[in-house]
């Protein structure tokens, strides 16, 4: 399990891209659309292959009948960092470890193949502080088609009441940026940009 890339949901795109290229100095990059789960993104390369969504229900894509990942159904309020997600080489493996994570989902955007594990609620354990677990396939991995940022991922702090509880969930991830931190559930992402320590929560 390895850390792959931080989501920021938002309630509309353009007011995800207005917070974080604020807040970040930077600007984000096209992203695409999301059929499955009737979504679509941005997206801002970090260095260390790892990437920022911004990700909002997609007002063009018919409800898909089920709910959708990431919780976005019952997001409200200003854009905030929302998710986490982490890569395994085998995800029906990890799920067997980690039940509560959710069922394989096939996913696709463009030529990019991926295998998700959503909750059947959307909600991932640990108020959505559990990370979600994804399975690259075919494509390759999308850091690879964005442009360099200049912005470097510094430190990710997870907290949660049981922060101790899913340090333990989480043993297979060793990741010294991933610091789990007891307190009301939340998610806060110290990036180093070229106009100096910004953060994202």
């Amino acid at each position: 399990m390895r850390l792959d890339h931080l989501a920021v949901a938002a309630q509309t795109l353009d007011e995800g891209r207005a917070v974080v290229e604020d807040r970040l100095g930077l600007p984000l990059q096209p992203g695409g659309r999301h059929a499955y789960f009737g979504t679509h993104n941005l997206l801002m390369g970090l260095a260390d292959g790892l990437y920022l969504e911004v990700i909002a229900t997609d007002p063009e894509a018919p409800a898909p009948g089920y709910p959708r990942w990431f919780d976005l159904d019952r997001f409200h309020g200003a854009p905030r960092l929302s998710n986490w997600i982490c890569a395994v080489d085998d995800l029906d493996t990890v799920i067997a470890c980690h039940p509560a994570a959710g069922e394989a989902v096939d996913l696709a955007r463009g030529d990019l193949r991926w295998r998700m594990a959503v909750p059947g609620d959307g909600v991932l354990p640990f108020d959505n502080r559990f990370p979600a677990l994804i399975e690259w396939q075919a494509g390759g991995h999308p850091s690879a088609r964005l442009a360099a940022s200049g912005a470097r991922l510094e430190r990710l702090v997870v907290a949660h009441p049981e922060a101790g509880a899913l340090r333990v969930e989480l043993s297979d991830l060793s990741d010294p940026r991933v610091v789990f931190e007891p307190g009301a559930p939340g998610l806060r992402a110290e990036i180093a940009t070229p106009h100096g320590v910004r953060v994202l929560e």
